[in-house]
């Protein structure tokens, strides 16, 4: 039996981890994996970003409550599977915890969290959040063909939409605080961005 590693400063950040490696961890602090690097998440998410991460979910949660797909929310595992398509705990690099996602397809779900792409990935931006982690996000989520991906930016009060198509996210024009949100990928979901920011 694998030994539980409980105090993060006993990893050496510099060196690449798995799955299976995350599944010894009992840490205090949030973290994912980006191809086999650990990225520490924001101790606590900010007032802000919890506020809009909840409205997101009402308004997801109640269009998606008579449809078949599955809405779930942080922290909440997603293992990404890498150019192998391996579903081995050993060879999964990437363990993310999307804010908000989407999963119509119920096979990649199991006790542990999603394995394979969501559908659908909001990603709420935090003042915590790098410029090199959501690069290797963008790169991952289109690898791995999640078909869309929001991003949502609390203190600029806008919404990025990113859709798949030929293997290349194309975005979307940034919605503004005053615009009307639509999902390309579900046509009839829909709201206006001001119910999301409003205080």
């Amino acid at each position: 039996m694998e030994t539980i590693i409980t105090d993060i400063n006993s990893l050496d950040l510099s060196k690449s981890y798995t799955y299976a490696d995350y599944l010894t961890w009992n840490f205090k602090e949030r973290l994912e994996i980006l191809k086999g690097k650990i990225f520490k998440m924001s101790p606590a998410p900010s007032r802000k970003h919890q506020e809009v991460s909840i409205k997101l979910f009402r308004k997801f949660d109640r269009f998606f409550e008579t449809k078949s797909c599955n809405i779930y929310y942080a922290p909440f595992d997603v293992r990404l599977k890498n150019f192998k398509k391996s579903t081995s705990d050993q060879e999964i690099s990437t363990v993310v915890q999307p804010d908000i996602c989407v999963i119509c397809d119920k096979d990649k779900l199991d006790d542990r969290g999603c394995l394979g792409a969501p559908d659908l990935i909001i990603e709420i931006l935090s003042p915590g959040n790098s410029r090199k982690e959501m690069d290797i996000k963008f790169d991952l989520y289109e690898e791995n063909a999640v078909k869309e991906y929001w991003i949502v930016e609390p203190y600029q009060k806008s919404i990025l939409i990113y859709t798949l198509q030929k293997d290349k996210y194309i975005g979307l024009k940034p919605i503004a605080e005053e615009g009307l949100v639509h999902s390309p990928l579900f046509p009839e979901l829909s709201f206006n961005v001001a119910d999301i920011f409003v205080d």
